[in-house]
């Protein structure tokens, strides 16, 4: 993050300083950045995106870029800009991103706070405080935030975590309900949440449910037994939920599961290795950077499920070798008008990252140079000003 503090006036070589003009406290204005990556276009109905770069923990860098689909222009770190005094930006970590209404949220993870934003212009409307929150999902006029609710540390006495329910009118935590251990991404179906918990501090012994709550009593109604590490959830039109599972790292690897919301059992699982999922109609794509301490090395693979003819349409939805230029895939998006595929490239997690947008049959159209970790996308229905 931005570094630039008020200081006091020093004295001694500074005397000179002072008699010119006195101590400045002005915080100076952080300009954005914008680079022309494509030709203008007229969207029926997508106007661009938002994307959170996570920024390295303890790093204080997360930003926020933003594409404009009418320009073809992609600007970078917008947020200090249109809110020059906000102390310390948007802080540590951002872990998610989501556009409900006429209002833009991000969820900061190490600064335990989501933050709102106006969507036509980025503008701060105000935040919560949410201790190590993670993700966030929106039903009706609540959000609901996934929360480890303690320190971010391994430890094997971790204490579970919980969902924090939020009145989107008012801003304000309404209900609260104790989850599984380090709780992930959710999805809502059936006047029910489901949210996939990781136990990841509590290594090697990681929670391996889907805790199951019920959205008008917010009580947990159900757990169910899936496998370890659980993570990313996606939810397709036929009820059925996707869940992955990032394994143990050694010999234990990745899956995704498929739990059935009606019967609220396991019924499969897919055969395929995901760190990030995005479901599009019925396609479900997934990328996954699996690390093993056994070889010391990521294995880096792509592929696409159909999920009305549950079949495994592609092992490499990136169709022109155009995979070799990216260093450590990190985040996926699939814009739900042009169908355009976008992989976030982390490169080496402390310098900048890039963007990647390939056509729908997997071919490259342009990148461009974002923040540190590119990771979480928002496409957005209503123009940027």
């Amino acid at each position: 993050m931005h570094t630039a503090i008020r200081r006091g006036c020093l004295a001694g070589g500074m005397i000179l300083l002072l008699l010119a003009g006195g101590c400045r406290k002005e915080i100076p204005m952080i300009r954005s950045e914008v680079d022309y990556v494509t030709l203008p276009t007229s969207p029926e109905r997508i106007e661009g995106f938002f994307l959170v770069n996570e920024g390295n923990m303890g790093s204080n860098k997360c930003t926020i870029d933003h594409f404009d689909a009418r320009t073809g222009g992609y600007r970078r770190n917008i947020y200090p800009e249109r809110n020059p005094g906000v102390v310390k930006e948007l802080g540590d970590v951002g872990n998610d991103i989501g556009i409900h209404g006429d209002r833009l949220y991000v969820v900061v993870n190490c600064s335990n706070l989501v933050e709102v934003m106006d969507v036509y212009t980025a503008e701060h409307i105000g935040s919560l405080s949410i201790p190590n929150c993670r993700y966030i999902v929106f039903d009706g006029d609540r959000a609901y935030v996934s929360s480890y609710a303690g320190p971010v540390q391994i430890d094997p006495e971790a204490r579970p975590g919980k969902v924090v329910e939020i009145d989107l009118e008012r801003l304000a935590i309404t209900r609260e309900v104790v989850v599984g251990y380090q709780p992930e991404e959710m999805v809502i179906t059936g006047g029910r949440l489901y949210v996939a918990n990781s136990g990841g501090y509590r290594y090697p012994n990681y929670d391996r449910t889907v805790s199951v709550v019920d959205l008008a009593t917010f009580e947990v109604v159900n757990t169910i037994d899936v496998a370890i590490n659980l993570h990313r959830m996606e939810l397709d039109r036929f009820g059925r939920i996707y869940v992955s599972s990032r394994g143990d790292y050694y010999g234990t690897g990745s899956d995704i599961y498929v739990i059935d919301s009606k019967s609220e059992q396991v019924i499969g699982r897919l055969g395929i290795a995901a760190s990030e999922m995005c479901l599009d109609d019925d396609r479900l794509y997934t990328i996954s950077t699996e690390w093993s301490y056994t070889t010391q090395s990521n294995e880096i693979t792509y592929a696409v499920y159909d999920t009305a003819s549950e079949r495994i349409l592609s092992r490499s939805f990136i169709t022109d070798g155009t995979d070799e230029r990216i260093t450590l895939p990190y985040g996926l998006a699939v814009n739900p008008e042009t169908k355009e595929i976008y992989v976030c490239d982390a490169t080496n997690y402390v310098t900048p990252g890039y963007l990647y947008c390939f056509t729908p049959e997997g071919r490259f159209k342009w990148r461009v140079r974002t923040g540190d970790i590119p990771a979480h996308i928002a496409f957005s229905e209503e123009p940027f000003y």
